[in-house]
């Protein structure tokens, strides 16, 4: 006698549970300020000893893993362009427009965010408060927030003397410099000792991935809670603030997909922008319903080949490489989050601390995990750098999935576009093309 175990049934999508979380803290925060106010002594009570814990705990985890995860993502993200030197031309072709077009969607990102301003109007002595309450917290996540050199000064401090010092003290530029050199050198060195290296900083990307994902399943009840607590003190003010800010990170988004991509495709590809859109929907169909740039690549691999009629040995290349360091959706997305905060706590950032969030953005959009909510960890430390509360990122947490989504499908239809574009001239390769189930697996 046989017996059918059943098989175990799917949870509820974490995306749904953040949702729901964002919803309850949000509802109880605006019902504490319309009945007792922020300052009332349950309340001051319930945020001192419960949900500003909690919520502080929930960055420290994310705090703890941010470093060894992006310098491991940094350095593989490189270092996978460790063909860059038999590519040649289609290497540094791939990664000059990489850096061109990450900036291109970071200053369009920062050029809308302070046209419009979605995080400013806040009552200013409401934001100052809330700093102060959590000012000493804050500093704790991230010692050195307050104490970023400037002008020259930060310049030559990008480049550290002492790169495990540098990681100690959360001197992310220093770190970031550090992984770069190193992902360089692995691309330009040969040998079974630099392989054994590379596959020990993708364990090391693993692993930290794993603990992300781990940490990740307290967002539910931490976003609860960090809602809680703004909702408390800002009120409705908070409700309208978050959707200005997903209309503009839409609204830019759109415009680099659009407007950006197109003009390169009709100039630089001699392609028509609308056959390329129309070749390409269903791999940005998928990247919408996954916000993965990581699983909706074999269906890009397949676009390429089947769609596109681009060179295997050009679009294999390309895209691969374009999961994990052409991310300008997400690139764009975190400089605009940035600012956005800033803007909310009444944090003047000028114009050098502006592009050092660009500079960082488009180093972010290479180091940044192919993966859902990969950017959150990068979004928090750029906040500590620049003076911005970290704890800020509940307000996006609760949207965070639908404008993954967003900025996913940018960063799938740009690695193909930067496909199209890098296969101009290039002649073909001769292969056949593959059939629907040879990149589908």
């Amino acid at each position: 006698m046989t017996t059918v175990t059943p098989a175990p049934r799917a949870g509820m999508p974490l995306h749904w549970k953040i949702g729901i979380g964002f919803v309850v803290g949000l509802v109880v925060g605006l019902v504490a300020h319309a009945t007792a106010g922020g300052d009332a002594p349950w309340v001051t009570w319930l945020t001192t000893w419960v949900t500003q814990p909690f919520s502080t705990i929930f960055l420290r985890l994310i705090f703890m893993l941010v470093i060894p995860l992006l310098f491991s993502a940094l350095v593989i993200g490189v270092s996978e362009m460790g063909d860059v030197r038999s590519f040649g031309r289609i290497g540094w072709r791939t990664l000059g427009y990489t850096i061109v077009f990450s900036a291109i969607a970071v200053l369009i990102g920062l050029l809308l965010v302070n046209a419009v301003r979605p995080g400013a109007g806040v009552d200013p002595v409401l934001a100052q408060q809330l700093l102060a309450d959590n000012a000493e917290r804050a500093r704790a996540i991230v010692s050195d927030s307050g104490t970023q050199p400037k002008g020259l000064d930060m310049l030559v401090g990008i480049v550290p003397d002492n790169v495990v010092k540098a990681a100690a003290e959360n001197t992310i530029l220093a770190v970031m410099f550090f992984a770069l050199m190193l992902g360089i050198g692995m691309v330009l060195t040969r040998g079974e000792a630099v392989d054994t290296l590379r596959r020990g900083i993708q364990g090391l990307f693993d692993v930290s991935m794993t603990l992300i994902g781990l940490v990740i399943r307290l967002a539910p009840y931490a976003v609860a809670c960090l809602m809680f607590n703004l909702a408390a003190v800002f009120g409705w003010d908070l409700l309208a603030k978050l959707g200005s800010y997903v209309a503009v990170v839409v609204l830019a988004l759109a415009i680099h997909l659009f407007v950006v991509y197109s003009g390169a495709l009709a100039l630089l590809a001699r392609r028509s922008p609308l056959g390329f859109f129309r070749d390409v929907q269903e791999a940005m169909l998928m990247a919408f319903s996954t916000a993965s740039s990581n699983a909706t690549l074999p269906t890009s691999l397949r676009v390429a080949d089947q769609k596109l009629r681009l060179p295997r040995r050009v679009s294999r290349f390309v895209l691969t490489v374009g999961a994990t360091a052409n991310q300008n959706g997400t690139a764009l997305f975190e400089g605009v989050t940035v600012i956005f905060l800033a803007q909310f706590f009444g944090v003047e950032l000028t114009l050098a601390q502006q592009a050092l969030v660009m500079f960082v953005c488009i180093l972010g959009g290479i180091g940044t995990a192919g993966v859902p909510s990969g950017s959150l960890p990068v979004v928090a430390l750029i906040c500590g750098m620049v003076g911005v509360p970290p704890e800020g990122i509940g307000l996006i947490l609760g949207v965070n999935h639908f404008l993954d989504m967003c900025r996913t499908t940018l960063n799938v239809t740009g690695d193909l576009a930067c496909a199209t574009i890098v296969a101009r001239g290039e002649p073909a390769d001769g292969d056949a093309i593959a059939p629907a189930t040879a990149t589908s697996a």
